[in-house]
Parts: structure tokens; C-alpha cells; sequence
């Protein structure tokens, strides 16, 4: 099993899903997050106030596939959430040693129930 991180421009995000639901990946949790990377600071006005704004607003999607699924889930990813400019975001990859299922307490093996069957 792997862990996908995914940070993306917060416009892309329902594009990025439906996406990912045409290849059957429908389990993940998204966050909005901030942060900073290559995008340059913008500005941005309060009450008639101009102020730098240096942590830009993102999403992070975190995904829990099988391995065999991973590649085509980042291919899918990029195809949606790609500009071409700088902040569209990153993709982080990370082994997952095990998983349980806090229902039963059991080990989880079975991760492909959320993802679909074909390939």
C-alpha cells in the first residue's frame, strides 16, 4: 500500500476529484491547508488596507491505494490539477506498512474496497 499527499491550487480541487472518480478512486480525506513555494507573494486588501500575503491558501488530498493503482492515480491527478504555473502543487508518495480498521480492530488489508476494480 502507498499514502499519496496531494497539494493543490484550491480551484482545481473539484476538477482533481472528478478525475480521480473516473478511475475509481473515491476514499480520500481533503484539508485546507497554507504554505509557500516558488508562487511569488501577492497583495491583497482589508478595509482599504494593502498587506503581502506569503502563505498562499491549498488543499491536500491524502490518498491510501494499492500499489499497483499509483501511477495511474498520479498520472490522473496531474492531468487535472496541472496549470503550468508556479503553485500548482506537489505530489508526495510514502509506503504504508499497515493499516486497521478502528470498527473492527483488525488489520485492513483490503484497501482496493474503496478503489476500483479495473485496471
Amino acid at each position: 500500500m502507498k499514502k499519496i499527499e496531494v497539494i493543490i491550487r484550491p480551484e482545481k480541487l473539484t476538477e482533481t476529484i472528478k478525475g480521480l472518480k473516473n478511475i475509481g478512486v473515491t476514499g480520500f480525506t481533503v484539508s485546507q491547508v497554507v504554505g509557500r513555494g516558488k508562487q511569488k507573494d501577492t497583495q491583497g486588501v482589508y478595509r482599504g488596507k494593502n498587506y503581502k500575503v506569503t502563505l498562499h491558501p491549498k488543499v491536500k488530498l491524502e490518498i491510501v491505494l494499492s500499489d499497483y493503482m499509483v501511477e495511474r492515480t498520479i498520472k490522473n491527478i496531474v492531468d487535472s490539477a496541472q496549470t503550468g504555473e508556479d503553485g500548482d502543487g506537489k505530489i508526495y508518495v510514502y509506503p504504508i506498512l499497515e493499516a486497521y480498521n478502528i470498527r473492527t480492530g483488525k488489520a485492513d488489508f483490503d484497501i482496493d474496497e474503496l478503489v476500483g476494480k479495473e485496471v
